[in-house]
């Protein structure tokens, strides 16, 4: 079940870039992340409401879902949009890896939980994996006031994200409803999103071409209701550090669909990025069965077999007593 919720994550969040593409021109980019929420939080309640699966909160839990909303809905893609103005895409992605590194330190500040070396690792590995396959977009950006700017708007919308990890494990460890929270979360965040948009004075504009149209469904239908709501529940499932590893893919589904589409071409750098991304995925999660189970396994079906026959032989000869003591002749 993981591997199917985190194949699904990279799969759906990989191909966004197309969608996200494809709205950039006539709509403010403020307004178009308003629109996508408000989408999705409108369709997730609808059909909550509906199906009668939309739970009640609490106003503390409301106000957290709030503050969800704030984070992952609002200026996680607020702070993103902006350093996109002043940096290229290739170091944003490499800035955005860091929620694998943010998500295992908020753990351990929030939760208590550790950080395996495993973890510290893999994660080494998908840094220096993210390095290396946008390498060319690194070198030429250079360090100059605006692109120091721009990172530190795209390190600000990453630790967004990695704060509404945290919120939405807090929100499963109360035994919270993960869909019915998500719905109020971007229910909120679109709120929020309004009030910047009238805040600063960006015109209402609206684009009814089948290509905008076409991408605001995906990204609110794909990338929003199905997309976080499987993106969270791996958070719940496996922990926020390595959930936030799938991050590290998400541009290596984005390069394979170019090139096919576009015609990318891969540089030395970009494939040993690749393969170290991998690499770093592969000490993530592969967990090989350890000796002492194996061997622990086949010592209790050992104890197992012979509490069987001896309770057997107890009954075949008559002693009630010893068989009504013994738990295992009780199934």
């Amino acid at each position: 079940m993981n591997l199917l919720l985190y194949a699904t994550t990279v799969l759906i969040w990989g191909t966004t870039w197309i969608a996200i593409a494809l709205q950039v021109g006539e709509v403010p980019v403020m307004l178009s992340v308003f629109y996508r929420f408000a989408l999705a939080a409108g369709v997730l309640l609808l059909w909550l409401s509906a199906s009668g699966r939309l739970h009640r909160l609490g106003v503390r839990d409301h106000l957290f879902c709030a503050l969800q909303g704030l984070c992952v809905f609002c200026l996680n893609f607020y702070f993103f949009y902006t350093a996109s103005a002043y940096i290229t895409s290739g170091l944003i992605a490499v800035v955005f890896s860091m929620a694998v590194l943010f998500n295992a330190v908020n753990g351990v500040l929030f939760f208590r939980q550790t950080i395996t070396s495993r973890l510290l690792l893999a994660t080494s590995l998908g840094l220096i994996g993210m390095v290396c396959l946008f390498w060319p977009d690194i070198y030429r950006g250079g360090l100059d006031a605006s692109v120091l700017f721009g990172l530190g708007c795209a390190l600000v919308g990453t630790y967004g994200f990695s704060l509404g990890n945290m919120l939405s494990l807090r929100h499963q460890r109360r035994g919270l409803d993960l869909l019915s929270t998500n719905a109020y979360a971007m229910g909120y965040g679109a709120l929020i999103m309004l009030a910047l948009v009238v805040i600063s004075g960006t015109p209402f504009v609206v684009d009814t071409s089948p290509t905008y149209v076409g991408a605001l469904l995906y990204l609110a239908i794909f990338g929003s209701v199905i997309g976080f709501g499987v993106y969270f529940a791996l958070v719940g499932r496996i922990g926020p550090g390595p959930a936030a590893y799938a991050t590290l893919l998400f541009p290596l589904v984005a390069l394979g669909i170019s090139t096919l589409v576009e015609g990318y071409q891969w540089t030395p750098y970009a494939l040993v990025g690749l393969m170290t991304i991998l690499v770093g995925n592969g000490v993530m999660f592969y967990k090989p069965r350890s000796k002492s189970v194996a061997k622990e396994t086949r010592v209790v079906a050992a104890m197992s077999c012979t509490s069987e026959a001896v309770v057997a032989g107890s009954t075949l000869e008559g002693d009630i007593e010893s068989t009504v003591r013994c738990p295992v002749s009780r199934r």
